[in-house]
């Protein structure tokens, strides 16, 4: 495996834009990053194995660490193999009856698999190579800030639509929220 690199997660984000989650795994031992797209659905089956909260019923990710068990075969490693276009690729490696077996898998699911089993996500370094990221080390200082242009005034049809929030602000009556409340006694 020497063309394979070990990640741990690093975080589970949310797109506020859209149902989409983001997987930040971080390389071991160095600052490079690699985000990997899953649903909502993945991302809450990743999230609730991190943070081990007991279900009353197995999810889907238990039950297929359920069935390996039934059938003596062990997790030994995920693996995020290729990356093709924007799609990743990934394998589940089980080992049974001193054989191991490569099962196709979404990394999202591998993953999920993966911290139920307590066993190393790898990365293929030719996928790293490709999506992976580091953070930028400096921001010279030598850019100057951004120049804001002065805004534009206002069209009169935008003031009349902005008119009914001056009203609204023009009957507050704010300089009295110190008084009493004539209502109380």
């Amino acid at each position: 495996m020497p063309d394979m690199l070990e990640v741990i997660i690093d975080s589970i984000r949310v797109h506020l834009m859209a149902p989409q989650r983001v997987v930040v795994l971080k390389q071991i031992n160095t600052e490079r990053y690699l985000t990997i797209w899953v649903g909502p659905y993945e991302a809450e089956a990743i999230t609730v194995a991190l943070q081990e909260v007991e279900m009353v019923r197995p999810l889907t990710h238990d039950l297929l660490k359920n069935i390996f068990s039934a059938f003596n075969a062990r997790v030994i490693r995920v693996e995020i193999v290729k990356l093709q276009g924007d799609i990743f690729y990934g394998n589940i490696v089980a080992e049974v009856d001193g054989r191991k077996i490569h099962i196709d898998s979404r990394p999202s699911d591998s993953i999920a698999i993966a911290v139920r089993a307590h066993v190393p996500i790898l990365v293929h370094s030719s996928v790293m190579e490709a999506a992976g990221t580091t953070p930028d080390q400096e921001i010279p200082e030598t850019s100057a800030p951004a120049k804001r242009e002065p805004s534009q005034p206002l069209s009169e049809e935008a003031n009349d639509r902005l008119s009914v929030f001056k009203d609204f602000i023009d009957k507050l009556d704010i300089d009295d929220k110190d008084k009493p409340d004539s209502n109380t006694t």
